[in-house]
């Protein structure tokens, strides 16, 4: 068995509505929601992102999940750079996982 500080940590970037959201507008329609995505797709584009993506229940929210080699510094501050972020439109919560179960390519 494997010790649990060998195993992988990745940082979930964990997306709710924030106070500029109008609740029930679809996500899409949302105004800054296409600059968010453009936020998110550098990291992706850098390699940085392994999953991202809105949650498929109206005004809930959304998620990212970081490669193994981010730190939680470089994500927290990507996170709070986030156009949507700074507008208002979401809020963000940055949490550490542990990939217990993980299959290698």
């Amino acid at each position: 068995m494997t010790s649990q500080s060998s195993r992988p940590i990745r940082y979930v970037v964990i997306h709710k509505p924030g106070p500029k959201w109008q609740y029930g507008v679809d996500y899409r329609q949302q105004e800054g929601v296409g600059e968010h995505v453009q936020h998110y797709l550098k990291f992706h584009e850098q390699g940085k992102l392994e999953l991202g993506g809105p949650f498929l229940l109206p005004d809930i929210g959304g998620m990212m999940v970081t490669t193994k080699d981010v730190s939680h510094e470089e994500i927290e501050a990507f996170a709070a750079e986030d156009p949507a972020v700074k507008s208002g439109l979401l809020i963000y919560e940055v949490r550490p996982w542990m990939t217990a179960m993980e299959q290698e390519r």
